[in-house]
């Protein structure tokens, strides 16, 4: 009781300093040994996005032995690798692949610890630094795409640039004069080399150390399940869990060198204005969802840039507060309807939009077309997943209390549940896309009486929204026997267990 109070009366500084050696680990040793459940191939993806970032350090170095960054001869160099360097079109070709390879092993490490919540306490801060890891990934993925001055990868560099356009005026100078978009093109891809091979690697690895050291201290997350002291017992880290390491990146580089052997990469043509008007620029395929929202006809009319860009930046502002938002004890899935819910739509409509984006390239998207897909799309995965939530009934139903359980028809919450479900997403993907639509309407036009009814009736058509689906997962938490504060007013028709 007398270390409770004396932390009790400790100052906010103090506090502060104890809450950040809780998360971040100063006070922690090394190399402690892993728990026996952890030998498993899904808690060792973010060590494989590792592994495929030293394949890309080295074929990188290998690969500046004849790389030349100079927007006249860059491609000549390129080219010279592909066709008179021994197995130089299979370096190229696993150089490439490598960071694809990176890029969906850090996406799916990310969507993996969000639904296992590895994000929770005390690791938020562990979740914070991945997500300023993956955008470093991402850097990579932008900057690299650059230097072979292809066509292809100048236009699409050009239309990523393009975004900087609606900025404010400061930033906007700042970021082009970072990238050196205002020296000429050699001024460019020489910026993008420096940014590629020394700043992004270096901070990568500082990252790199810090979350492994975060990670030494808090060690792997438990399953939400149930597990058995056998699975709890140590494996050291070395060499039982070195080993294991050792064998998960053999068989990865050996995937990765036999898929590059198979479909090696064809170089498209040198960049010219010529080549250029033969093309539709559009960037690889990390960054298609993002190019798919843009191209949606609202956001392309005058104005709705900033719009199209405060939304993707909002969708990673989410990202990032993640964890001091989802801070819940519960961690089982079928307890987290709703965030498991929001990650599979999530997950739906980046590769919707994706694919999308590449068959549609250089295509303007109307409005209606594109709520009916992504309001389609999140409808489809939310009926798919009252089904598979009614098994998570079932499961619950031996948790709720003996009252609910004799009064309330597990069919008919669910069969209400699908309802709400479709009303909300169909309603939603229509009122959001008028909202927007008015706003650019007006600004692109001026402000007009019609302008202001129909903006006031999408936006109160939001709000409706937004009120159902706040009463939504009200109910689905009251289904479940999690609900901890009562709302009388949410409770109407739901039989009473007292």
């Amino acid at each position: 009781m007398a270390d409770e109070r004396s932390e009790a009366d400790d100052g906010p500084l103090v506090q502060f300093v104890r809450w950040l050696d809780s998360r971040l680990g100063l006070s922690y040793p090394l190399l402690r040994p892993v728990p026996q459940y952890s030998i498993n191939p899904f808690y060792w993806i973010g060590a494989l996005t590792v592994v495929a970032f030293v394949i890309q350090a080295v074929t990188g170095i290998i690969l500046l032995i004849w790389y030349v960054p100079d927007a006249t001869v860059a491609y000549q160099s390129t080219a010279y690798v592909f066709n008179s360097v021994n197995y130089g079109r299979f370096l190229q070709t696993v150089h490439l692949y490598g960071a694809y390879a990176m890029i969906l092993l850090a996406f799916m490490h990310m969507m993996r610890n969000y639904f296992v919540s590895s994000h929770k306490k005390p690791r938020e801060m562990m979740w914070v630094v991945g997500m300023l890891m993956g955008f470093v990934t991402l850097g990579f993925g932008f900057t690299g795409y650059l230097l072979p001055w292809t066509v292809i990868s100048v236009d699409a560099t050009n239309v990523g640039l393009g975004l900087l356009a609606p900025l404010p005026p400061f930033l906007s100078s700042l970021a082009q004069s970072l990238l050196g978009t205002t020296g000429g093109d050699t001024a460019e891809l020489v910026r993008f080399y420096d940014i590629h091979i020394v700043i992004l690697p270096a901070v990568l690895l500082l990252l790199l150390f810090g979350k492994m050291y975060m990670f030494e201290a808090h060690g792997t997350g438990a399953p939400a399940k149930a597990i058995s002291e056998t699975q709890k017992k140590g494996v050291s880290f070395f060499p039982d869990a070195t080993l294991y390491l050792l064998e998960l990146s053999a068989l990865f580089s050996a995937a990765l060198l036999v898929i590059s052997a198979v479909f090696p990469y064809t170089l498209p043509p040198q960049f010219s204005v010529a080549a250029s008007q033969t093309v539709v620029p559009q960037p690889d395929w990390y960054f298609l969802w993002m190019y798919q929202i843009l191209k949606i006809a609202v956001f392309e009319a005058n104005g709705g840039l900033p719009i199209a860009l405060t939304l993707i930046t909002l969708i990673f502002v989410a990202l990032f507060v993640l964890p001091f938002v989802d801070r819940g004890g519960e961690k089982r899935l079928a307890n987290r309807p709703k965030f498991v819910i929001l990650g599979v739509i999530f997950i739906a409509e980046l590769a919707v939009l994706s694919y999308w984006g590449l068959v549609t390239p250089g295509q303007t998207i109307p409005d209606e077309q594109a709520a009916l897909v992504l309001g389609g799309t999140a409808l489809i995965v939310a009926v798919v997943f009252v089904g598979v939530y009614r098994i998570m009934f079932s499961r619950l139903r031996g948790k709720l209390s003996a009252g609910v359980q004799s009064s309330m028809s597990m069919k008919r919450a669910q069969l209400w549940t699908a309802a709400i479900f479709t009303l909300l997403l169909v309603g939603g993907a229509l009122a959001i896309s008028g909202s927007i639509s008015s706003v650019v309407q007006m600004a692109s036009l001026g402000i007009t009486g019609a302008g202001l009814v129909n903006l006031s009736f999408y936006l109160t058509a939001v709000g409706l929204v937004v009120l159902g689906t706040i009463y939504l997962l009200y109910r689905l938490d009251l289904a479940n026997g999690t609900i901890k504060t009562k709302v009388p007013v949410l409770q109407v028709g739901w039989p009473n267990e007292e």
